[in-house]
């Protein structure tokens, strides 16, 4: 790639903006940049625009973690000073931290063993009290654990507020300024690919973009072992997508269809954007972009594309981007197939790796009991 075509896009001397002064971290957060990606995943002239949420100080989840802690303050739902305690495999434990520095609360971040070395002792910096649960659960695996976890720290301290980022409504509507935010930055949104976890980031995002775009189409990716769209829990070495409960913020109506990515072939692709574009990201990440180039690929020319990169690579060094790692769990050399398999039905086989399904249902029939019990 020849570096002078791209000269005189570099601002430079008197030309280049002023960035705006933040009097508080909080401020810090939004307005994040897009990143047009091709290569490898799409022919020139055919890729995405990635939008880099690993620009706000914590990564996407500073959004939320702002916001539901503002909204649960202006309801009196949390005291000035109360303690939050929340589950997280990491990303909402660093936007519950700047929240707890932002507002005055003392922060409790319940995780597992799965949670990276560092990201423990970043966290621990930034204040948040980290507790670690020491086995899954039976049948929840660990993420039921941890939830278990918080209910006990709950009852042990009373006015204790856990925002329960997996049903909170203020979880999507925490996107709703990211929505805008894309509409500006592309003028418009034809598809929207985003990683699936407490289905927060899918549905406000969603939601706001389809008041101007409503014939937009949603495809959510999910990792192989989660169960959010019928599949059979597992176990997942991806953190950050996918579940091994139902979250209730899951829109199953809003999606067109799903995908399940599996940890080698995020792996690829995170290190294809690194060495190809200069930006990654995480698990989220990799699975997001072989999903999007897939879509740049065959959908028309000119469909205009926004895939959510939620986070940033540091956290992962020791992991995605370690090879010593990444040979101990067989995730090196496995170039992804140019084309996903397909199936009818979300439960109809266990997958394994990269599939889709166009036929999207919430699994648990919550949707459609609700409507039955109205009637």
């Amino acid at each position: 790639m020849d570096p002078t075509l791209f000269e005189s896009l570099i601002p430079v001397g008197g030309d280049t903006p002023v960035p705006p002064i933040a009097r508080h971290p909080a401020h810090l957060v939004g307005n994040t940049p897009v990143l047009w990606i091709d290569e490898p995943f799409a022919p020139p002239g055919r890729g995405f625009h990635a939008k880099l949420e690993g620009a706000n100080p914590g990564g996407i989840k500073d959004r939320p973690g702002l916001h539901m802690i503002r909204e649960a303050r202006c309801r009196g739902d949390l005291a000035p000073g109360a303690p939050i305690v929340e589950s997280s495999s990491g990303t909402l434990g660093l936007g519950l931290a700047l929240a707890g520095l932002t507002y005055g609360h003392p922060v409790t971040v319940v995780t597992d063993p799965g949670m990276e070395p560092s990201m423990v002792r970043l966290l621990t910096a930034l204040g948040a009290h980290v507790d670690q649960v020491a086995a899954p659960h039976h049948d929840g695996g660990w993420q039921r654990a941890r939830r278990e976890r918080v209910a006990e720290l709950l009852a042990d301290v009373p006015g204790t507020y856990c925002p329960d980022q997996y049903h909170n409504p203020d979880n999507a509507a925490a996107y709703r300024p990211l929505a805008a935010e894309l509409l500006a930055q592309l003028g418009r949104v034809d598809v929207l690919v985003a990683a699936v976890g407490t289905g927060g980031h899918s549905a406000g995002i969603t939601s706001g973009l389809r008041e101007r775009c409503p014939g937009l189409k949603l495809i959510g990716v999910d990792a192989v072992g989660s169960t959010i769209f019928g599949q059979p829990a597992g176990p997942r070495l991806m953190r950050g997508l996918g579940s091994s409960i139902h979250p209730s913020n899951v829109d199953y109506d809003a999606f067109t269809e799903v995908h399940w990515v599996a940890p080698g072939e995020a792996v690829w692709a995170c290190r294809q954007l690194a060495r190809r574009h200069y930006a990654s990201g995480g698990w989220s990440v990799g699975a997001v972009a072989l999903v999007a180039g897939w879509v740049a690929r065959t959908y028309p020319t000119g469909t205009r594309i926004a895939a959510v990169f939620p986070d940033g690579p540091h956290r992962y060094l020791e992991t995605v981007y370690n090879d010593a790692w990444c040979r101990e769990h067989d995730l090196l050399g496995h170039r992804p197939a140019p084309e996903p398999d397909e199936i009818a039905e979300q439960d109809e086989c266990v997958v394994t790796g990269w599939t889709r399904c166009s036929r999207v249902r919430d699994p648990l029939g919550r949707k459609a009991a609700a409507k039955a019990g109205a009637r």
